[in-house]
């Protein structure tokens, strides 16, 4: 495998990321250096259980677009926050300026959309009543709510679609942003990941008995489930970028044996991780830094330790972010590259919160407190319901 082709030209020029440590840059990186987890106790939409949340705070106080009310949901108002970070709404529309609107595409990766407003649709309406007329499925419900609403907020008129692949959807949309550029359909593209705090996903995941009582605790021991949280997370990606950040590499693979357990031997996650490394022409030895998908499930963050110990080696820094963030599910892969952007850029190695006793089974150089380091390289997995695994290597 080689390089992407003009992959040297392609940056990462902007970024953004709102979740429950706060909005935009600072914030993260202070949470980051003092390793703050942001997930509280909640009893979250009258849910038949108690657990702990990653919500985002202040939603409602955000002035949504008169204009574009028809889509204001849960979802786009983390959008919107998230534009309304480190200046990026005004980074993108003078991306859209420098390249035109016709060249600017947008790429979202999400699980559930505005799925919210219609459980809060369905709770307030009677047995036998129609839906309101007021509630639009194109403008909630639909997988293209969130990249329509940011493509009339932002009038980027390249292309523009939505990716779900469960937990690597916004990983595989940061992937698609590189070869829409690559095949010359866009000059420029936004991309990211948007899912929010709702019922569908919650007790999902309650039924498979996967969400812990207490803030989830990846790679210890006696982790015994997942926190959700929610987020929003942006990056515009350009050709003849003058940043000295990229993604270099990507991998992708299915394993195709079980909806939800991943491989014990974690070969399909392994699989994505080597051919990353091939397509950012770089070994093993390169990589200083893996931020784990580390779910805090018994079998992910095992099989995952498998995988990178496959692919790159048992002694690499690593850590999961889910103890600060949540598993943000469609928005994991681009709010965690974010997150890793953010460790390159400062030159840190990035904490394991909750994490008390190292698990025998999981990586041993996993990093329970933040420290410094010089950062060139790094590995950040997403892996998805059905075996959908991405490894992206984001590079400076």
């Amino acid at each position: 495998m080689t390089n992407l082709p003009g992959a040297n030209n392609i940056g990462i020029s902007h970024s953004a990321l709102v979740s429950c440590l706060g909005r935009g840059r600072a914030a993260h990186v202070t949470a980051l250096r003092n390793g703050t987890s942001g997930l509280r106790a909640d009893h979250h939409l009258d849910l038949p259980f108690s657990c702990f949340l990653g919500e985002v705070d202040d939603l409602a106080d955000l002035r949504f677009p008169v204009e574009l009310s028809a889509y204001d949901n849960r979802a786009n108002r983390l959008a919107l926050a998230a534009l309304g970070s480190d200046g990026f709404d005004q980074a993108a529309l003078a991306t859209r300026e420098k390249w035109g609107a016709l060249r600017c595409g947008i790429v979202i990766g999400t699980s559930t959309a505005g799925v919210e407003m219609l459980e809060r649709v369905y709770r307030a309406r009677d047995d036998d009543a129609p839906m309101p007329k007021s509630y639009s499925m194109r403008h909630h419900d639909s997988q293209q709510a969130v990249a329509a609403f940011l493509q009339d907020y932002l009038d980027f008129q390249g292309p523009s679609y939505s990716i779900s692949t469960a937990c690597s959807s916004s990983a595989k949309a940061l992937v698609d942003a590189y070869q829409l550029i690559e095949a010359g359909l866009c000059d420029a593209v936004l991309v990211g990941g948007v899912d929010s705090l709702c019922l569908t996903s919650l007790n999902g995941f309650e039924s498979l008995e996967l969400i812990s009582r207490s803030p989830c605790k990846p790679c210890d021991s006696n982790r015994d489930g997942l926190s959700i949280g929610e987020a929003a997370a942006f990056l515009i990606v350009e050709r003849d970028s003058k940043n000295g950040i990229r993604m270099s590499g990507f991998g992708e693979s299915s394993d195709g044996t079980n909806m939800s357990t991943p491989p014990e031997d974690g070969a399909g996650a392994a699989t994505a991780i080597r051919q990353a490394l091939q397509r950012a022409d770089l070994t093993a030895g390169d990589i200083d830094y893996v931020n784990l998908h580390g779910t805090a499930t018994i079998v992910n963050d095992a099989a995952e330790a498998q995988a990178v110990s496959s692919a790159i080696g048992a002694q690499v820094p690593a850590s999961s972010l889910k103890g600060a963030i949540g598993h943000t599910l469609g928005a994991a892969g681009a709010a965690e590259a974010v997150l890793c952007l953010y460790a390159l850029e400062h030159g840190i190695i990035p904490g394991n919160p909750g994490l008390e006793k190292l698990d025998p089974k999981a990586l041993p150089n996993v990093a329970a407190q933040c420290r410094n380091a010089p950062l060139k390289h790094v590995v950040s997995n997403s892996f998805g319901f059905g075996g959908s695994n991405c490894a992206l290597v984001l590079s400076r």
